[in-house]
């Protein structure tokens, strides 16, 4: 599956079911530019999971809203709750990882044991 680009408008319907895979990127971010492909590879073998752009300067207040710092940024978000948010680039063997980890995870029993941030109430 290819990437797609999320705005502000199209964001919290988007993050809300399923698995979300979120780059924050920014065109003149050298370590973006070198993560895109990759994100782009592992997107084409997980169509099972929704793999998203967030331009950081065409939505500046998304990224006000989740606290972005550092381009490139991963988050990985699972039915609207936000698991992690990651800086830096990632090689694939490790963005390939999370995504099984994600797969795997009791969604009922993180909602229960934890206050995680919810990434759909934006």
């Amino acid at each position: 599956m290819a990437t797609i680009d999320l705005t502000q408008a199209t964001f919290k319907q988007t993050v809300s079911k399923g698995l979300v895979l979120v780059d924050w990127w920014a065109p003149w971010c050298g370590p973006c530019r070198m993560f895109g492909p990759i994100f782009e590879r592992v997107s084409n073998k997980h169509p099972e999971a929704i793999f998203a752009k967030i331009h950081t300067e065409e939505q500046p207040a998304l990224a006000q809203a989740f606290d972005i710092s550092s381009i490139p940024t991963l988050m990985v978000i699972r039915d609207g709750v936000l698991l992690l948010k990651q800086p830096g680039m990632l090689p694939e063997a490790t963005l390939e990882s999370l995504i099984v980890q994600a797969m795997a995870l009791d969604m009922e029993r993180v909602r229960n044991e934890s206050a995680p941030q919810s990434a759909a109430q934006v």
